[in-house]
């Protein structure tokens, strides 16, 4: 059995590495963060970043690049081993990426929207010109998606929404909401939201800054007053939007960033080889040594299964447990990985971008406190453990 890459997905990756060196500016290291895994240091998500990330998008758009996974109707290349191998060199060099438009936008309204939703937002979406943001958690709705309150009730050919959304990455640099709202309080939990899309400029929309932990503002709280909307907005059927948030799960899982990681960890070998304590090289202490070695092993299994998630899609299969895993071990390596760093860096890696003596540009202290955010957004750890049990092992639900 051939486990290896095909020669026109290498010359693809080559091509790929080409086009991200060369787009990117020699200072973006020092300045674009990203800890691998967590959701508070994302570059794409910041305003300081929002020219040069919404140019950058424009030009993967006009390589065809943001669509490789979409059938060739849509204008994609109907290969799910292809985007997985630009999100590894996108991720590796801190790139944007295209966020919720390119990972779970797009996917869904392929296979779930109407042909009006798909003629207005696809080639939109493809052309990095409509970015997303995730409208699901709430302030009392969080893994239990299904207590959500926020409310869009139908008005002739409109529906109304009221409500708030919390924890909204990147809502103030999208142009739209991927929202959940409660369309039928009678029905049964998971009948009764519908999947729609809001602009964020609709009347009555209000998007408030949230500082995270590493000072950054990539969090938002958004309200929504009598925010109207055309039901042409909707996005498959109504009641039926938790069936098609689960349906694009599967391809969010895949935008891990998992060449952030083997970035990470490339830049914490040169450093350990480079560093004398006590005359001796880092890389000689037996413990640094061995840090070094679990978390190379750990990314290696990482690798493996992002590759066999992908493979998955490809052939048509639906990687549900697979993705959870893939959910779950990318945050947790995360934690691993910035707990890992700080040990190595010793007191040095407690230092942020606010001093001239931090290494990897102060990457690793705001990693170690942006960590906290991966096992917690988009699904828990506890979540996803109990996926894989129930539905990739067969066993019960726990009382």
């Amino acid at each position: 059995m051939e486990f290896g890459f095909s020669r026109e997905q290498l010359d693809f990756r080559t091509e790929a590495e080409d086009f991200v060196r060369g787009e990117l500016p020699p200072d973006w290291d020092q300045k674009a963060i990203w800890w691998p895994g967590g959701y508070g240091t994302i570059p794409e998500m910041e305003t300081a970043f929002e020219d040069f990330s919404r140019a950058f998008l424009k030009k993967l758009g006009a390589k065809g690049w943001l669509g490789l996974s979409w059938p060739e109707e849509h204008g994609g290349q109907a290969s799910m081993i292809k985007q997985a191998i630009l999100g590894d060199v996108l991720s590796y060099y801190r790139a944007p990426a295209g966020g919720v438009a390119v990972s779970i936008a797009a996917p869904t309204i392929i296979l779930a929207g109407d042909q009006e939703l798909k003629r207005e937002f696809l080639p939109r979406i493809a052309a990095g010109e409509a970015g997303f943001w995730l409208g699901y958690s709430e302030p009392n709705a969080g893994s239990d998606l299904a207590a959500l309150k926020t409310s869009a009730v139908a008005d002739g050919d409109e529906y109304v929404i009221n409500g708030q959304k919390i924890w909204s990455s990147g809502a103030h640099v999208t142009e739209y909401a991927w929202l959940m709202a409660k369309t039928d309080f009678d029905a049964p939990r998971h009948k009764s939201a519908t999947l729609m899309i809001v602009p964020n400029d609709a009347p009555g929309l209000t998007i408030r800054p949230i500082i995270n932990i590493c000072g950054f503002h990539s969090f938002n709280e958004v309200f929504f007053d009598e925010v109207r909307i055309p039901k042409k907005y909707v996005v498959g059927q109504v009641n039926r939007g938790f069936y098609n948030v689960m349906l694009a799960l599967q391809f969010e899982r895949l935008a891990v960033g998992v060449g952030a990681f083997r970035r990470v960890l490339e830049e914490l070998v040169q450093f350990a080889r480079e560093t004398e304590v006590g005359g001796e090289p880092l890389s000689g202490k037996p413990d640094v040594r061995a840090k070094l070695a679990r978390m190379a092993i750990e990314l290696e299994v990482f690798y493996t299964l992002y590759w066999q998630t992908a493979f998955m899609l490809e052939t048509g299969r639906v990687p549900e447990q697979e993705a959870s895993a893939l959910k779950l071990m990318g945050t947790e390596l995360g934690v691993l990985f910035a707990q890992s760093a700080v040990d190595v860096l010793g007191p040095f890696g407690l230092l942020d971008t606010a001093s001239k003596w931090a290494p990897m540009a102060g990457r690793i202290a705001l990693g170690y406190l942006d960590s906290i955010s991966g096992p917690i957004g988009a699904g828990t750890s506890e979540i996803q453990r109990t996926i894989i049990a129930t539905r990739g092992l067969g066993l019960p639900r726990g009382e």
